[in-house]
């Protein structure tokens, strides 16, 4: 299909920022390259019609790390590291509450639980819990994380959690509406449906490759997380990631966020539903995919664990299946960085999406405005 001259001249011509992917990065990207500048036409090229990826397939946990996720970071990151990665998770989530209103993201602050499948490994974790209190004492007033009994009464786990008072949850759709609705409000052009194909620096502008031919512009930002590998030479790789929603369960009494086996496993009530995903560590290789879908193996795991742990001796039924597509990489830090001086990217967000993305996106903005 061939653009018209009307829509090529109204909506891809002549632009001077390019965000590529509207996303939770994409958009905080462009709503604070149009704070930096107020008067420049800035799009947003989405190839979905609703924001591909993770952005609005996550499970909207406002989350920064349980116990045994902090842990294992520490076997790859130093102590200061892992303080960042908490510090900007942490303030991400801030900045995203200020940016668009509680009620506008259904945020809720009904804690988080760790779980654990032996007695042996709530120990284990239970033994580290001062040393990441204390690790954190400088960015919470309070201590983070407290040994917390089976308030559910789940099955086949250790008889007490640990919880984290700081842990809250969203409504994933209300939030990318939310910024959605932001930046077409601020001029903020967002076009669905084409993907880029390519980039090429040509020396005073960038010309995108496209389904719909080729677009020149000023300055690209990449803001397509998992999928950035299509587009640049960068340090990241897809993940996919499988979840169910259940039908509506009368009278479910649990309530949080909750995370098993360092957090490659985590669910959340929404709406009297229980909202479950995760295995990905089951088939990691399979799992490295930029294709949605889901596996028997995984789909199977979650249904067991569902009937075993969280729902034991209750009915339920399997509503949606679906899966998202993060971005990781052998360090939990996000890529923000330059490709060359017209051409930057902010991408790998390790499945912290919802607690890194805005700060993400705000960064990125930064860094091509400079």
């Amino acid at each position: 299909m061939n653009l018209s001259y009307w829509e090529y001249k109204t909506w891809l011509s002549d632009t001077d920022f390019t965000v590529v992917g509207s996303g939770i990065v994409g958009l905080n990207c462009a709503l604070q390259l149009r704070k930096n500048h107020p008067y420049s036409k800035i799009i947003v090229l989405e190839k979905g019609f609703l924001p591909q990826g993770a952005s609005t397939k996550n499970a909207g946990f406002a989350c920064f790390g349980s116990v045994s996720e902090l842990i294992s970071d520490l076997q790859s990151h130093s102590e200061e590291e892992v303080f960042e990665l908490v510090k900007n998770r942490w303030e991400g989530l801030q900045f995203l509450r200020q940016t668009l209103g509680d009620s506008n993201i259904s945020y809720q602050n009904k804690k988080g639980f760790e779980l654990f499948l032996s007695q042996e490994e709530f120990e284990k974790r239970e033994d580290q819990i001062a040393y990441l209190n204390t690790l954190l004492k400088s960015l919470f007033s309070k201590s983070v994380y407290s040994v917390s009994g089976n308030l559910f009464d789940f099955q086949n786990i250790a008889p007490n959690y640990i919880a984290n008072k700081y842990e809250g949850q969203i409504d994933t759709g209300m939030m990318m509406q939310s910024l959605l609705q932001k930046a077409q409000s601020e001029g903020i052009i967002v076009v669905n449906g084409i993907e880029v194909h390519s980039i090429e620096n040509t020396g005073n502008s960038v010309h995108l490759e496209t389904t719909f031919g080729g677009i020149n512009t000023k300055i690209v930002c990449v803001a397509t997380n998992g999928f950035a590998k299509n587009l640049l030479d960068v340090d990241t790789k897809p993940a996919r990631a499988q979840v169910l929603i259940t039908k509506p369960i009368p009278n479910l009494r649990i309530e949080g966020t909750f995370h098993l086996d360092e957090g490659y496993y985590y669910f959340r009530n929404i709406h009297n539903r229980i909202l479950f995903g995760g295995g990905r560590n089951l088939d990691f290789k399979t799992e490295e995919t930029t294709t949605f879908g889901q596996t028997e193996t995984v789909q199977n795991k979650l249904e067991e664990l569902l009937s075993t742990v969280i729902l034991p001796n209750q009915e339920f039924e399997i509503d949606q299946r679906w899966s998202g597509i993060m971005g990781v990489g052998n360090q939990k830090k996000a890529i923000v960085q330059s490709i060359n001086d017209r051409v930057f990217c902010g991408v790998r967000l390790g499945g912290m999406g919802v607690a890194i993305g805005p700060l993400v996106g705000k960064e990125l903005a930064k860094l091509a405005s400079a």
